[in-house]
């Protein structure tokens, strides 16, 4: 789709979030309502579909590189601009269980903007207690499946949730691991 005065960058970035299922719900319906109307977007929409279930059906193994590449892009990461990358001196942080089957390992906080980047895992038929976001929660799963009220997530899924909204049920019937960003002041239910 090019971009012209009614399909700018912005719009063909939130019919992107719409094919991936990202788009913020309230948006949806206003994205739902052009391409009702707009032939040039029903067709950017199919061919976004298109590569999306192509990468859906790709094997996990193939998205998930080998461990020796995960030490490696960490250490770049952390490294400073120039500089060669530093080897980890801090010991990995551990699983810690926070109720029974849920399983966490925290990797980062940022108290000024009251935000938290953890690991979660949850055993076979485990549910995550119902909770109101406090902020914006993003989950990426990385394996397993995870049901978040009606909506089934696989291996690379991606979910958003905004500020407000509640989570009715969380669980997974498989077990699952993800990362989850998310605000430590979520009120559980």
């Amino acid at each position: 789709m090019s971009a012209s005065h009614e399909h700018d960058q912005d719009h063909v970035e939130r019919l992107s979030l719409y094919a991936l299922h990202a788009l913020p719900a309230d948006e949806v319906p206003a994205v739902e309502a052009h391409v009702g109307q707009c032939g040039e977007c029903r067709e950017a929409l199919a061919s976004l579909r298109a590569v999306v279930e192509s990468l859906v059906a790709w094997p996990t193994d193939v998205l998930r590189p080998p461990a020796p590449l995960w030490d490696r892009l960490a250490q770049r990461i952390g490294a400073a601009p120039g500089q060669p990358p530093a080897r980890r001196s801090a010991p990995e942080p551990a699983w810690e269980g926070v109720a029974a089957g849920i399983s966490v390992k925290v990797l980062a906080t940022d108290p000024d903007n009251r935000r938290v980047t953890m690991l979660v895992r949850l055993d076979p038929g485990t549910d995550y207690p119902p909770h109101r976001h406090a902020g914006i929660e993003e989950l990426h799963l990385l394996d397993g499946e995870l049901l978040i009220d009606d909506r089934e997530l696989h291996p690379g899924d991606y979910n958003r949730a905004e500020p407000g909204t509640v989570d009715h049920r969380v669980w997974s019937k498989t077990g699952c691991t993800c990362v989850l960003i998310t605000s430590p002041d979520d009120v559980l239910r």
